[in-house]
């Protein structure tokens, strides 16, 4: 089964919505220029009030360990997420269950996973100005070539409920992962994108 992780969550009411409609993790971002960072006091509020078998995830954009560490603590997260140009020692040095995010601009870019050690991977699309949530697609057939690398694949960029199950097909992840293709407005879910999303990967 495609695992679901529903990022950029902002709000309580957001949080408490996907984990009733059955994703299985939530993603974070502590991150000031994202439209959709929120902070650690915020994010270990909402993290308190949602039920355990919510994967939490915390989205890093080129942070210094100490504060990655701090924060992993204060808000009980599951998962790191390294979304920036985090080198294959940094990730080592974390000693925690870390996804690295690739932004792909071409096949090639591929190759960058074979310098990671003990990690899974979020290939995203590549943007010179945004570190993720562009609402933009890259080739899936190259996420599907990653799986030669035999690590686990989470999908994102672009996706939304008309095209994921497409996605699926074509890139045959382990997960997928999404943002802006359930929102309404920058860090404010849509429930009927929200439930329409995640119904069409369960269905797949």
């Amino acid at each position: 089964m495609v695992r679901v992780k529903i990022c950029g969550i902002t709000n309580l009411e957001d949080a408490l919505l996907t984990a009733e409609l059955g994703a299985d993790a939530v993603g974070f971002i502590f991150y000031e220029g994202s439209p959709r960072g929120i902070d650690i006091k915020t994010a270990a509020n909402i993290i308190n009030a949602l039920p355990p078998y919510l994967t939490r995830v915390g989205v890093f954009v080129n942070e210094e360990s100490r504060i990655i560490d701090r924060t992993f603590e204060e808000c009980k997260l599951d998962v790191v997420q390294l979304h920036g140009d985090e080198t294959p020692e940094m990730v080592s040095k974390l000693g925690r269950n870390v996804i690295k995010t690739l932004r792909l601009e071409s096949e090639e870019d591929l190759e960058k996973i074979s310098g990671y050690k003990d990690c899974s991977f979020l290939l995203d699309t590549f943007d010179r100005e945004k570190f993720g949530g562009t609402g933009r697609s890259f080739n899936w057939s190259w996420a599907k070539e990653a799986k030669r690398f035999h690590r686990p694949i989470i999908l994102s960029g672009g996706l939304n409920a008309e095209n994921v199950e497409s996605a699926i097909e074509a890139a045959k992840p382990e997960a997928v992962d999404v943002s802006s293709g359930v929102e309404h407005e920058p860090g404010k879910k849509d429930p009927k994108k929200l439930a329409r999303f995640i119904r069409a990967v369960r269905l797949k």
